[in-house]
């Protein structure tokens, strides 16, 4: 009897071990550089298997206060977030930066902003969170088979970044510098320059490892320009927002050489009069057949590439 007793025991110990490591949304932080931490999120599509943990977020520590880079894509995985770092400083958080207006880099914002956070973005962003906040709330969701209205839209956020301005703010010994990228993967793109780090929250203006994604709402032309403009940060080092950190140079392939193809091609289609299905079929991607999620976003990126440069007038 002791015995049968003791097996259900060890039995019903290991269920809760499993179940609580099976709710973990979050692995632990890595330590990217001397004040800055960084959730590096695996490749793919938003799943309930992955809670929609697939992108980077990080934050970083200062003498007197923490900013968080991107809440995440639920309340839950912020709640995660803020735990870890409390665990980890008892240091207040004073700011959070939303680098885009996609869904998983804002939809975290209201536990932040109940910590005491002051919520920081772009203004083209906060416009587009404003329009799209409902729709993407529907979509999460429906990707994590929750109920219809489990997930709720953010309140808009507190401070905004104006178009091709930059933001300074002082978290004691490390100064943050904000600069508004302009219209890249989404529009009001922010990159966040930590100093004396030498490092920089690039968000969704690199990617490495993953093919990026040309949404109707990027800009092929401004995001090779906000590549540019990186180069003038002098980063040692820079976090995506999907991949590995790494010095510029790591993502030169899978975001400048792509994002440059790409417009050469569709360029030279529009201006030649080349129908859209001749464009697409006839761009040759295959030095980047080997990135993750190429099967996926390949036929769509060349196709919102042919839109955007039929509007630009090539």
């Amino acid at each position: 009897m002791q015995t049968k007793l003791l097996v259900v025991i060890i039995s019903y110990g290991l269920l809760l071990l499993t179940n609580s490591a099976q709710a973990r949304i979050l692995p632990e932080p890595q330590q990217i550089s001397s004040h800055t931490w960084a959730w590096i999120g695996p490749y793919g599509p938003p799943s309930k298997t992955n809670q929609g943990f697939r992108m980077n977020m990080g934050f970083v520590v200062g003498k007197n206060a923490i900013a968080i880079i991107d809440s995440g894509y639920t309340p839950a995985m912020a709640k995660e977030m803020l735990q870890q770092i409390k665990d980890f400083t008892p240091k207040p958080i004073k700011y959070v930066i939303n680098t885009n207006s996609q869904p998983d880099r804002y939809f975290g914002n209201d536990v932040f902003r109940q910590a005491g956070a002051i919520i920081i973005t772009a203004q083209a962003s906060a416009v587009r969170m404003q329009e799209n906040g409902a729709q993407f709330a529907a979509s999460i969701a429906t990707t994590l088979h929750s109920a219809k209205n489990s997930i709720p839209v953010p309140a808009p956020p507190t401070q905004l970044i104006d178009a091709g301005k930059s933001l300074a703010l002082d978290l004691g010994e490390v100064q943050l510098m904000i600069h508004d990228m302009g219209h890249t993967h989404t529009r009001g793109s922010l990159v966040v320059d930590v100093q004396p780090d030498s490092t920089v929250f690039a968000g969704d203006v690199l990617y490495g490892g993953r093919l990026l994604a040309v949404l109707p709402d990027s800009h092929v032309k401004s995001w090779l320009a906000a590549y540019q403009r990186l180069r003038q940060l002098n980063a040692a080092l820079l976090i995506p927002g999907h991949g590995q950190a790494g010095p510029l140079a790591n993502f030169d392939h899978a975001t400048q050489a792509y994002l440059t193809a790409l417009k050469t091609h569709m360029d030279k289609a529009v201006h030649d009069g080349v129908e859209i299905n001749r464009a697409i079929d006839s761009f040759d991607d295959t030095a980047w057949q080997s990135l993750a999620n190429y099967k996926e976003l390949s036929h769509r990126n060349a196709y919102n590439a042919y839109l955007q440069s039929q509007e630009d007038g090539f």
